[in-house]
């Protein structure tokens, strides 16, 4: 595994549990609004490398301590053992939240399989005919879909989310994007804070109201089962 950082504590990342959160390194998109740029190429660390070593031995302090550990990035499923790290924090007992972009629906299927994760969170970055355009990727959008359809139905909690920029998704993007994952538990909008971000125009750029964050969500309820947006 190569970690590009680590925060040895949270109260929001996991939904009602404490947590710790790793940052895996690399990433196949190039989304222009990232937020972690740091994370995208293999050889940069957004902090301090972390080594599995330091991890395991921090977390062997946090038994009884803390809930769960969730697993981010960067795109977590890149790295080829994964799964295998995975068992090894279920094995001393924490609850394993993954965040996913859905771009390797075999990780995804494979982590189900094995009964690994306990929460996922996929990342919708767009309507599915725009993927390739606003992640600068040659993403296959049918990964995109079978991951969709793998985590909805995997019988594990999970979470759908979307950082929403206004000057890229129009209202009719974002209720497209309910369309693709039409039926699903929850829905998260995420206002987009032009803080750092990959593409420096992007810092110039602003996301919706919070009375239109409202209007979007109410509008979603026809698609899935709860909309939020934070």
């Amino acid at each position: 595994m190569i970690f590009g950082g680590w925060q040895k504590f949270s109260m929001i990342d996991y939904p009602g549990k404490t947590s710790a959160i790793l940052f895996t390194q690399g990433c196949p998109f190039r989304c222009p609004f990232c937020h972690n740029p740091e994370l995208i190429n293999i050889e940069q660390g957004m902090f301090a490398p972390v080594t599995e070593n330091e991890i395991f031995d921090f977390l062997s302090t946090r038994q009884g301590k803390l809930d769960a550990i969730v697993i981010s990035g960067g795109e977590p499923t890149l790295q080829y053992d994964l799964l295998d790290f995975i068992g090894r924090i279920k094995q001393m007992g924490f609850l394993v939240k993954l965040d996913t972009n859905g771009s390797r629906p075999e990780v995804v299927i494979d982590a189900v399989n094995r009964r690994l994760v306990n929460y996922f969170a996929m990342d919708i970055k767009s309507p599915i005919e725009k993927y390739k355009t606003h992640t600068n990727s040659a993403i296959a959008e049918e990964k995109i879909r079978e991951s969709i359809s793998l985590i909805m139905n995997s019988g594990v909690d999970y979470e759908f989310r979307t950082t929403v920029v206004k000057e890229q998704l129009s209202p009719d993007d974002i209720l497209q994007i309910g369309r693709l994952i039409k039926g699903a538990r929850l829905y998260i909008l995420q206002k987009f804070i032009p803080d750092k971000t990959l593409d420096p125009l992007f810092a110039e750029l602003t996301t919706y109201t919070d009375e239109e964050f409202n209007w979007l969500c109410n509008s979603l309820k026809s698609f899935v089962a709860q909309c939020s947006w934070r």
